[in-house]
């Protein structure tokens, strides 16, 4: 919905029950996936454009939604509520009625209106760039204009993804999902659609691949931020109301010898007696090299007799950190509870969940594994190109505001 007034007497659009401010300059906000703020303070020296916009703008720490993974909390930022709300909490939920494991993969999911369909609906030029093309359905859901992927940008046509010739916009071909450039080439591609488009809103959200791999401060890792550092310095030049924050941080998941600390919360079920029990792991999607299928949460299907028994069972797995039932996950979390377990369970700064040994194919984490999806994985960066009004610039400094403020703080929060 659009109307007159409201906002400093600026045309709004209503989304989810906020008001989003049109702005005269383009707005632009990027998801830098799996960052936190470990990375960019260990870059630092080779991201000057990114310090520049700190010392410019604004910085500060939000908090993610739990559980601290990619699609729930892009999808959280795309519209600006949490996932009882718009309905994703993950990649799989168990579906019982049907006696099937649906991975969340088709808009259908999505239950509530993302913040870029209404303002394409609402007349403006609107633009989506993600790096994996299974969140990229999530976001051309409605949307009337640009949005694509870089694992699929050589497939793009008109009809489908607003937009056709990307490599001769680009000027090379596309990386591989699994290349860090991959990444690059996803905010070098919001870059580009500035300089040939009149894009009013746009989003781009990279991938993972990088801090799953590579710990903060590793020559990988430094060089990664330094490339995407010389496009956030491009888009910052093209005059941009510019957000920067993440879907999630990571974690180094390994016991002393670098091997994964893994707890197969399955198996251990199955063998105290609770036969019926199904551990759904929501990290999982078709991208499993980097993470094996394995982070810090997980939900728990169970007959209702034998809820309680295994909420005990699992209190006592070393490396379980949090078991909480349906309604106090959906209550403390925000969860839509027809889309997780009888029981949630979160784990420790250093484990991941597996369901049993024979469910996963370890063999490219078996040397070491980061990953995410529990507690300490919320808590990543906010950055923003454009000082803030006063009761903005607080919130982001008081630990309150989430990430899934950002395009609040970008339409409505900044002095310009």
């Amino acid at each position: 919905m659009v109307r007159g007034g409201g906002f400093n007497g600026a045309i709004m659009t209503s989304v989810n029950g906020r008001e989003y401010s049109r702005k005269a300059r383009p707005v632009v906000g990027v998801c830098i996936d799996g960052s936190d703020q470990a990375y960019l303070t260990a870059a630092a020296e080779g991201m000057p454009n990114l310090q520049a916009i700190c010392q410019r703008g604004h910085h500060g720490l939000v908090h993610t939604v739990i559980p601290s993974f990619t699609n729930p909390n892009n999808i959280a930022i795309v519209t600006g509520t949490t996932p009882d709300v718009n309905g994703i909490p993950g990649n799989f939920y168990y579906d019982a009625e049907a006696d099937e494991e649906v991975m969340m993969n088709d808009p259908k999911y999505l239950l509530a209106p993302t913040i870029l369909e209404a303002f394409s609906l609402s007349g403006r030029s609107v633009a989506a760039v993600t790096t994996k093309d299974k969140l990229r359905r999530f976001l051309a859901r409605g949307l009337r204009g640009i949005c694509f992927s870089v694992e699929r940008a050589c497939e793009t046509t008109v009809g489908e993804h607003g937009i056709e010739g990307v490599r001769d916009l680009i000027g090379r071909e596309h990386p591989g999902i699994y290349d860090p450039e991959a990444s690059v080439y996803c905010l070098e591609a919001g870059v580009r659609l500035l300089q040939h488009y009149p894009i009013d809103l746009m989003y781009l959200s990279t991938t993972d691949y990088v801090q799953h791999k590579y710990a903060p401060g590793s020559p990988e890792a430094n060089r990664f931020y330094a490339r995407l550092d010389f496009f956030l310095g491009q888009l910052d030049a093209q005059d941009v109301i510019l957000g920067v924050t993440a879907d999630h941080g990571m974690n180094a998941k390994v016991k002393p010898d670098g091997t994964p600390r893994v707890e197969f919360i399955e198996t251990r079920l199955k063998a105290e007696g609770v036969a019926d029990a199904r551990v759904i792991l929501p990290i999982t999607d078709p991208y499993v090299v980097h993470h094996g299928a394995l982070g810090s949460y997980a939900t728990v299907y169970a007959s209702a007799d034998h809820v309680t028994c295994a909420e005990e069972i699992l209190k006592a797995v070393p490396g379980v950190e949090m078991v909480l039932t349906r309604e106090e996950a959906v209550s403390r979390f925000s969860l839509p509870g027809e889309r997780i377990g009888e029981l949630v369970v979160l784990s420790d700064r250093n484990t991941v969940l597996g369901r049993t040994p024979e469910w996963h194919d370890l063999s490219a984490v078996e040397s070491g594994l980061r990953s995410h999806g529990g507690l300490h994985e919320s808590v990543v960066p906010m950055v923003l190109n454009r000082p803030l009004k006063p009761e903005y610039a607080k919130r982001l400094t008081s630990g309150r505001a989430r990430n899934f403020d950002l395009f609040d703080f970008l339409c409505n929060g900044t002095k310009d």
